[in-house]
């Protein structure tokens, strides 16, 4: 199994360029939500388990595996997503509907976006684990933001390189 600093260098390898990554702190959590809202129907066990909560599960012992402090704070994000994704499912299927494919199309468009400046392919087209590696990145780049988690900061700049603009998107 690869580690997290491998799973991170290889993701952060597509997205070097700041702009790409404060594109992916609305784009990723709008989609993260999205598929929560969107598999919040149907529910079973009195309310409390849908294809939500198991795909969460899922997700949180990939996060955990990978590190214990990333992935108690990534369950307790997904936790919160789910938490959401019931309320709205509660709603008419109309509303249900529009805020999940709502968030989840603008969140890809915010996403590509990023991706126009970056002059890149996103990382899931090459490696579908991309898709669950991306809200971890997310939050591994908040921590640097705040000032944390500098040794694996350190680690992912020396395999994917520092963050840089792309000069040749620039002036986009």
């Amino acid at each position: 199994m690869k580690s997290l600093v491998d799973h991170l260098s290889q993701y952060a390898a597509y997205h070097r360029d700041p702009r790409n990554i404060a594109t992916h702190f609305i784009g990723i959590p709008l989609i993260v939500l999205a598929v929560a809202v969107l598999l919040s129907r149907p529910q079973w066990a009195g309310g409390w388990l849908s294809p939500a909560v198991l795909v969460s599960l899922a997700s949180a012992w990939f996060y955990l595996r990978l590190e214990l402090r990333l992935g108690v704070l990534m369950t307790v994000l997904l936790g919160l997503c789910v938490w959401a994704g019931h309320a709205l499912a509660q709603q008419s299927t109309g509303i249900w509907l529009a805020s999940g494919i709502g968030m989840f199309v603008v969140g890809w468009a915010i996403q590509f976006v990023g991706h126009h400046y970056e002059g890149r392919k996103p990382a899931f087209v090459d490696d579908v684990t991309g898709l669950i590696v991306g809200p971890l990145f997310v939050v591994a780049e908040l921590a640097f933001l705040l000032g944390m988690r500098h040794e694996l900061k350190e680690q992912i700049e020396a395999r994917a390189g520092g963050v840089r603009v792309n000069p040749k998107r620039a002036a986009v």
